[in-house]
């Protein structure tokens, strides 16, 4: 176990073989600042590591290290520790192209780094774009990596993705469904737990007293139910069991207008029904800086928001202001989880 000056543990992993997630990790792991935050190892193919620090045009020394356990030993932490793993070959990627074995890599990289996790070894784990597609054609078997991650993990409560953006947080009760299926997971639960998650990691986070608000799902809140009920028969007694809970979360407020005051300061999260319904809004706001938080699970997983950018993998151009988001914040959660 850490001790109480003990730096937490941070997993990086490379990403997508593909995109620009290598590049992206040579120029985070490049910057004295990242690694003042945590003690980090980095996860991943030998060839591929050195093929990101090439396109990034820098050199990053590290320690290699034979295991996990070896990582929380380490007296010096100024440079990451290097844990390498054979899981695809270079003559198996194409640059900027989706296939099964970049997205075989990706899974085998971020289960060994959960595997670390459950033995108390990791406390967190930022990992670069990956690839859905790739991923599911490497033998991912549910939607997305949030449910592989919550399956892997036994988790058994409530979890979803946070989408963050300079200090706005937000969350949605339902995510990667067909839009024709979202009124069904519009219920009093889910808005609840997704709502008292959301509050309770920006708690997690540093935010004493969260100021988070609810999203209406129907044009113009559904305008006194001319528009659409679920405001006032599912939404609206959702936030008054939340208040009587004592999270003092105001809302619902019609989705074309909360962003609105987010973006003016008054609101530290917002809980949103759908996916895009957040997404598109926050993407406006500041596409190149998001990070996605992957909410409810036993440890802080998080990535930057964008995704694997194959029109531009391996020119150089790869913008690691995300991922430098991604990473402070699984280093920050996982600091406030060490023993005291």
């Amino acid at each position: 176990m850490a001790g109480p000056n003990a730096q937490p543990v941070v997993a990086v992993t490379l990403g997508d073989p593909a995109g620009i997630g290598p590049e992206l990790v040579a120029r985070l792991l490049a910057r004295p600042e990242t690694l003042a935050q945590a003690n980090v190892v980095l996860v991943g193919d030998p060839w591929l590591w050195q093929a990101g620090q090439e396109v990034a045009g820098l050199q990053v020394p590290t320690d290699a290290v034979e295991s996990f356990a070896a990582v929380r030993r380490r007296a010096d932490t100024r440079r990451p520790a290097f844990l390498a793993l054979d899981t695809v070959a270079p003559q198996d990627v194409q640059l900027a192209n989706a296939n099964a074995a970049g997205g075989r890599s990706v899974l085998r990289v971020l289960d060994r780094c959960m595997d670390a996790a459950r033995e108390g070894e990791v406390d967190a784990i930022c990992f670069a774009p990956l690839n859905k597609h790739a991923m599911k054609q490497g033998g991912l078997g549910h939607e997305d990596e949030l449910h592989h991650f919550a399956k892997y993990l036994g988790v058994t409560g409530y979890f979803c993705e946070f989408n963050t953006l300079d200090g706005l947080w937000t969350s949605r009760i339902s995510s990667h469904v067909p839009l024709e299926e979202v009124p069904r997971y519009v219920d009093r639960k889910r808005i609840v737990e997704a709502t008292t998650l959301i509050y309770r990691s920006l708690q997690a986070n540093g935010v004493a007293a969260p100021r988070v608000a609810v999203a209406g799902l129907n044009p113009h809140n559904g305008e006194g139910g001319t528009c659409g009920r679920q405001e006032i028969d599912v939404i609206e007694p959702a936030v008054r069991e939340l208040n009587a809970a004592g999270l003092p979360v105001v809302g619902p407020f019609s989705a074309d207008t909360i962003f609105l005051k987010a973006r003016d300061g008054g609101l530290d999260a917002i809980v949103t029904m759908y996916h895009d319904q957040g997404q598109i809004a926050l993407k406006l706001l500041g596409f190149s800086r998001g990070v996605t938080v992957q909410g409810g699970l036993p440890i802080p997983i998080t990535t930057p928001a964008h995704g694997t950018a194959y029109d531009i993998a391996g020119q150089g151009r790869a913008d690691v202001a995300a991922t430098a988001n991604a990473f402070a914040i699984a280093a920050r959660m996982a600091r406030a989880r060490l023993p005291a």
